[in-house]
């Protein structure tokens, strides 16, 4: 028995090594990522997105899927986002290309990539961003009719999913947010205040993903470590063409939908499927396909009911596992698909090299931001703005998926899904409040 367990604890340590130093390989990327991300998120204005979506036409794919670029990376916050639009009166079809874009087409995604996986799968990422736009504009008028549109907006409308209340900001804090969003670029620039803001929204990012990257820093490391290559040669076809091709990119989604894991997460599982003998495109439609995790399937069936939210999957299905297929093809033409798989993903020891140099350069940066963050109100900065308690994510309260009032208190979410999870921690500590204690034992009885 001792041998067994000594070899099981070993894997166990490798396992946990591995994950460790895919971290600290992509940990300079992760902060830069989520430093762009808030900064962008901070100084771009996100106040004409209502009434600039109304349609699927050219131009709002455009400006949807511009708006999703600068929007947070986090599917969650993507999808009770997009909700929200539709809800006030974009077209569906628009809302979820917005969606699409705020989780593959961002830049922190692709500088993981970059690193991580290599410049071809970086590039395969804004490659295959705008084929799945583009299949979603071209698509989606076929597959998302007029009546299922007007029966999912009336839901949402008269359900009570949203609890967003437009008149929520008081009079002064709504007018000087809107003369935030209106100050000229130089003066935004300048100020501590936006800069404080654009910390907190990274600091913000941060937090919320906290897990997600955990998950799947961890569970690529089991993978890499404990799964052998003969096991994902039984789930990918190798050796078989086009066909080896086509399985691989249909099969990639469907790891995807029952990983649980989405977002930046993705990517070092995507490095564990590849480094395990998966296609190109197979690794490409799986890192598409964090918008149809379980978790979010049972959220479009809350907003959206059954019977679309079952067409959501089917449609995203075939356009992220087409996509990776696309993507693959065009590589191949170019003659850009990585030919070699390599023996490990990472190095598991620290070396003096670019990585280390620049991991220490960006812990100074990280540092800054949560001083940034820490001193904000300091600074003038977080005006019409509040965190969800929840995830920990920054909103800003005039454009907040979720709202309700608490005890006379305003409280704001990402999304309906830490609305409710706020709710029910709530209910759990009103009935412990309410219960009452147990008598105690009188003395000398049994």
């Amino acid at each position: 028995m001792t041998p067994v367990l000594a070899i099981t604890v070993g894997d166990l340590g490798r396992s946990v090594r591995e994950a460790f130093f895919m971290f600290w390989e992509t940990l300079w990327a992760l902060v830069l990522g989520f430093g762009l991300s808030g900064a962008v998120q901070a100084f771009v204005s996100k106040e004409q997105m209502q009434r600039t979506l109304g349609n699927h036409g050219p131009k709002a794919v455009t400006r949807a899927s511009g708006f999703g670029m600068v929007s947070s990376s986090c599917s969650y916050a993507a999808t009770a986002m997009a909700k929200s639009l539709f809800q006030k009166g974009a077209d569906f079809v628009t809302a979820m290309i917005f969606m699409f874009a705020s989780t593959n087409l961002v830049v922190e995604l692709g500088v993981v990539l970059l690193v991580l996986m290599g410049w071809q799968f970086a590039a395969a990422e804004f490659v295959g961003g705008p084929i799945m736009i583009l299949l979603l504009a071209v698509t989606g008028g076929f597959v998302i009719r007029g009546s299922l549109a007007t029966r999912a907006r009336h839901r949402l409308q008269t359900g009570g999913h949203g609890h967003h209340d437009d008149d929520q900001m008081s009079g002064v804090t709504a007018e000087r947010q809107e003369q935030l969003e209106h100050e000229p670029w130089r003066e935004k620039l300048t100020s501590r205040a936006a800069w404080s803001d654009a910390a907190s929204y990274s600091m913000a990012d941060i937090t919320m993903l906290r897990k997600e990257l955990v998950i799947g820093y961890g569970v690529a490391g089991f993978l890499a470590v404990l799964v052998p290559t003969r096991a994902w040669n039984d789930v990918f076809l190798t050796g078989h063409g086009a066909w080896t091709s086509i399985e691989n990119a249909f099969v990639g989604p469907l790891i995807a939908v029952i990983s649980f894991v989405c977002s930046i997460g993705n990517v070092p599982m995507a490095a564990a499927l590849w480094h395990g003998g998966i296609s190109f495109g197979g690794v490409i439609s799986f890192i598409f396909a964090d918008l149809i995790t379980l978790p979010l399937l049972l959220i479009y069936r809350k907003y959206y009911g059954n019977a679309l939210a079952l067409r959501l999957l089917v449609w995203f299905y075939a356009v992220m596992a087409v996509s990776g297929l696309a993507v693959e093809g065009i590589f191949h033409v170019v003659g850009a698909v990585p030919k070699d798989r390599p023996h490990t993903i990472v190095t598991t020891r620290f070396e003096w090299n670019y990585t280390t140099v620049l991991n220490i350069i960006f812990l100074g940066v990280f540092a800054v931001l949560y001083w940034l963050h820490r001193n904000r109100e300091r600074f003038g900065g977080g005006v019409g703005y509040a965190i969800d308690p929840m995830c920990g994510m920054q909103v800003e309260r005039a454009n907040a998926p979720a709202h309700l009032v608490d005890g006379g208190v305003d409280v704001w979410f990402c999304s309906d899904h830490c609305r409710e999870r706020y709710e029910r921690d709530a209910a759990r500590r009103h009935e412990a409040a309410t219960t009452p204690s147990a008598s105690p034992t009188a003395p000398g009885s049994t």
